[in-house]
């Protein structure tokens, strides 16, 4: 080779890794070949500290049609057709760079359901932020949010929900999680592979600059004082490209000329060019002065691992070449044909006439796996479980009620949503808001089933025990769906943590992952896929991330026109408590906001019996049984009763002596987080129909008081005295305008 080589100690990889590549090569790597080693051995790319402990998720099912490995998991959803949904992280980039980071990962992620084959059609986001009233997490929220909504309306995607939380250790570390699904034939599904020798290697789509050079390994370190330098490596999305792109991609695997297909995500053509060769057990030679760029006096090793956006790359016989150049033209988007498919196992790259790149593409894709040690956490010595507040005075509860409601954790988000785009598409049924999961109709495929999606986390309580944590997001995910009537069908995660080499840090990240894997299991809901980010950690504050997994669950309801909403609908129908309440309320909205404690009982999910709780609500539902149903989760029963009143603009009266727990304790009745616990509300004649189905298999479910016309908030004792009473106006002001306050100045 002619290229220049690159030292052994100047290569910026670990000792275990020079080991491998020097082994394998007998020689020093080029310049190109070390920033493609360097990229693909990245903790964003290779998975080097997560790999060995995410085998432990379950990921195979009865549906499960391309599980973790693909760029995004599909699951049949029956009548010929196929789910396709992925949740990824766009931490690092959001941190320095708000508008364009949360931009870009909407681009992203709505490139792994297309290069799946499938129609993109909904969008999610999680985010986790700084505390509300600081003048930076209000920066970060304003334009996270527009870069969410600017680039989902303008390809014309529909924002189906997602999930916010408030903590100080978000304050720079800033999490910003985005998730898309599709819906397409089976028939049409397409691989990231290159399985035949000579087929050709076409790239689609915009021109390659410099930024987004090294994204995935700025996202593989921690935040420090000089992360402003590294402003380069956030990407720049065309929104209104990438809708074309997708009208352009769907067509080509509707002709049937496209053999594969990957999209350029994170490492660019360097991810594409390798992961495709071996998926495939094949090669790839490429031309690399055919990529168009943007500044003429890019270095190679920068075209190669740039992640400029809006690029595909595409597998295609040399028969239809023509063919699929035919529909780019239609769309007038720019391609070139880079190279093709080789039986040689090695990524081969040319420029002006030499080799500037010859590595196998396993030592590429297949970096070593990182040996992390895991210790229990020091913090975790200093909790007491057993802890429980001191019992407030009924004439307290009012005021208690009225500060969780007005927490940052609480308050309605409407300022948020009501910038996106929830219409577009015609597919929603129910909106964000307006129920515990999105519901997507799916008529213009031809059936009457619908899909419902939610997204879910939970810091704190991850935060104060991983694994139980990790399990009930999990179950809360799971009930999310079910409470409007889905069947739970699949999942996928996105798991933010801090620096995996910090032996403590490791630790809560294997415990989560344990947990989350038991509840799955317990569940029967698989994991199709999923996401790790690393290092988010400020260096500046020696502060990292709560442990702060997200995730993505799907569910499935054979008849969309029976799903429901969580709003009161109209006076004198009943109150039913779907479970026990036991006491539970480590990492609380209680203990946080009115004790500022993290003791006590953090819940646990019931593995033997969750299962059927939600088969039973699912049939609840879609017997027609019920009119509203709500999943009691952050904030317990007074928060999960609150929101129904104010959603169907409705009062309640009931009575906490009809509740079955453990404990006689008002605050714990009304504020403990326990897991598998609905509200439903139902008329008067379906009421033994509907007790009568948990009853079958001995599931509480109890008459807990009534829908009222007189918008109060009305709450009895078990000695049947009233210890809550608010007006609707009195909660709903401060709940509703306060977010909205903060973020126009107007507090």
């Amino acid at each position: 080779m002619t290229q220049e080589t690159v030292l052994r100690d100047e290569i910026n990889l670990t000792k275990e890794e020079k080991e491998v590549v020097y082994k394998t090569l007998n020689r020093e790597p080029t310049i190109p070949e070390a920033a493609m080693l360097e990229v693909m051995n990245s903790e964003h790319c290779s998975y080097k500290s997560s790999r060995p402990v995410l085998p432990k998720l379950p990921t195979e099912g009865p549906r499960v049609i391309c599980g973790p490995g693909e760029d995004a998991g599909v699951v049949d959803i029956g009548d010929g057709l196929a789910l396709v949904f992925k949740l990824e992280s766009h931490n690092h980039p959001s941190a320095l760079d708000p508008f364009n980071g949360a931009a870009t990962g909407i681009g992203g992620i709505i490139r792994d359901i297309l290069c799946m084959g499938a129609r993109p059609i909904g969008l999610l986001d999680s985010f986790r932020l700084g505390d509300l009233s600081d003048p930076h997490t209000k920066w970060l929220l304003k334009w996270v949010t527009k870069g969410v909504g600017d680039y989902g309306n303008c390809v014309g995607i529909s924002n189906a929900g997602g999930d916010i939380e408030f903590d100080p250790s978000f304050q720079i570390n800033c999490l910003i999680n985005v998730g898309c699904f599709g819906v397409m034939r089976k028939d049409d599904l397409a691989l990231s592979r290159a399985t035949t020798p000579g087929d050709k290697l076409i790239l689609l789509g915009g021109s390659t600059g410099r930024d987004g050079i090294g994204g995935a390994s700025f996202a593989s370190k921690n935040i420090t004082e000089d992360s402003e330098s590294d402003r380069g490596a956030v990407q720049i999305g065309d929104p209104y490209m990438k809708k074309l792109i997708i009208e352009a991609t769907l067509e080509a695997i509707k002709a049937g000329v496209v053999e594969g297909l990957k999209d350029l995500g994170a490492a660019g053509v360097t991810c594409s060019i390798s992961e495709t060769a071996d998926a495939g057990g094949t090669g790839t030679e490429i031309q690399l002065e055919k990529i168009r760029i943007r500044e003429d006096d890019m270095e190679p090793w920068e075209i190669l691992v740039s992640e400029s956006q809006e690029r595909m790359f595409f597998v295609v016989k040399p028969d239809n070449v023509k063919k699929i150049s035919k529909i780019f033209d239609k769309y007038e988007l720019p391609y070139e044909i880079l190279g093709e498919v080789t039986d040689t196992g090695k990524c081969v790259v040319k420029y002006r006439d030499q080799t500037i790149v010859d590595l196998p593409a396993h030592l590429l894709t297949k970096p070593p796996a990182a040996d992390r040690k895991a210790t229990y956490p020091k913090y975790l010595n200093k909790l007491n479980q057993k802890w429980l507040p001191k019992e407030p005075k009924d004439n307290e509860l009012n005021d208690i009620c009225r500060k969780i409601m007005a927490s940052d954790n609480m308050i309605s988000r409407e300022w948020v949503y009501r910038q996106y785009d929830t219409e577009v598409g015609l597919h929603s049924v129910v909106k964000s808001g307006q129920a515990d999961a999105g519901v997507f109709r799916l008529s213009e495929f031809g059936t009457k089933k619908g899909i419902a999606v939610t997204f879910d986390g939970n810091s704190n309580q991850c935060y104060l025990d991983p694994y139980n944590g990790g399990a009930g997001i999990m179950m809360e995910a799971c009930s999310n769906v079910a409470a409007v009537g889905a069947e739970p069908i699949a999942m996928t995660d996105c798991l933010n943590f801090g620096n995996p080499e910090h032996p403590q840090v490791f630790w809560t990240f294997e415990k989560v992952v344990e947990g989350l894997a038991d509840a799955a299991k317990a569940l029967g809901v698989p994991c199709v896929g999923g996401n790790v980010s690393f290092y988010n950690h400020d260096e500046v504050r020696d502060v990292a991330v709560k442990p702060s997994p997200v995730i993505f669950v799907a569910g499935l309801l054979d008849d969309v026109e029976k799903a429901v909403n969580n709003s009161f609908k109209s006076p004198e129908e009943f109150i039913i408590l779907i479970g026990d309440t036991n006491t539970e309320i480590g990492g609380s909205e209680y203990t946080k906001v009115i004790h500022s404690s993290d003791d006590g009982q953090v819940p646990k999910v019931d593995f033997a019996n969750a299962k059927n709780v939600l088969k039973k609500v699912v049939k609840a539902v879609n017997e027609g049984l019920v009119t509203s149903s709500h999943d009691i989760s952050k904030g317990g029963l007074f928060v999960a009763l609150t929101e129904m009143a104010m959603a169907g603009n409705l009062g309640f009266k009931v009575g906490l002596k009809r509740i079955p727990a453990d404990t006689q304790r008002s605050d714990i009745k009304l504020f403990s987080e326990t897991h598998g616990r609905f509200l439903m509300t139902a008329k008067q004649e379906d009421m033994d129909k509907l007790i009568s189905i948990f009853a079958e298999d001995e599931i509480p479910a109890s008459y807990i008081g009534s829908v009222t016309k007189e918008k109060k908030l009305i709450i009895e004792n078990d000695e049947n005295q009233v210890i809550v009473e608010l007006s609707i106006e009195d909660i709903k002001h401060v709940w509703d305008t306060r977010m909205e306050e903060e973020m126009e100045g107007k507090k």
